[in-house]
């Protein structure tokens, strides 16, 4: 099947390790790019942009290359009542692996690609410090609270 651009979401709802791109990537040993909140092309290329904590990256590739969007690219279309409505009346075709040439031993938990080996719970969340203003002694409380961990 020719292709120029496999897109992907960031996570999934099973186990959310955002591997999918890059297995993806591999297999197919196509370069990726990965978390893009926007999407560009301009003929072969692709150039994206990555919102992190304190910048916004802008990455370039070319195509064929495998992309992973997060949920800050593009914005949700819902349908119009008309469209689900239509929708209720359009006839639900079922396909079979073999209908569509998936051998049934390539597929599901015995041909994953990834195992996950262990899970644990979150320890619980600890108290937080409450700093109080003291006969106006808060702010420097504050300061000194903040100073004592790094974060000023």
């Amino acid at each position: 099947m020719p292709y120029d651009l496999v897109l992907c979401g960031m996570a999934s709802t099973d186990g959310s390790m955002s591997v999918v791109p890059a297995m993806l990537a591999e297999r197919l040993s196509l370069p990726q790019l990965t978390l893009a909140s926007t999407i560009q092309t301009e003929g072969v290329q692709v150039r994206i942009q990555r919102d992190g904590d304190a910048a916004t990256q802008t990455v370039v590739g070319v195509m064929p290359l495998v992309v992973s969007v997060t949920d800050r690219s593009g914005e949700a279309r819902y349908p119009s009542f008309k469209g689900i409505m239509a929708a209720k009346k359009k006839p639900v075709k079922i396909l079979a692996l073999s209908d569509i040439g998936v051998d049934a031993g390539d597929v599901g938990l015995s041909a994953a690609w990834t195992a996950v080996e262990e899970t644990t719970a979150r320890p619980p969340r600890e108290a937080g410090e409450i700093v109080k203003d003291d006969e106006g002694s808060g702010a420097e409380a504050l300061a000194d609270f903040l100073a004592a961990r790094k974060f000023i």
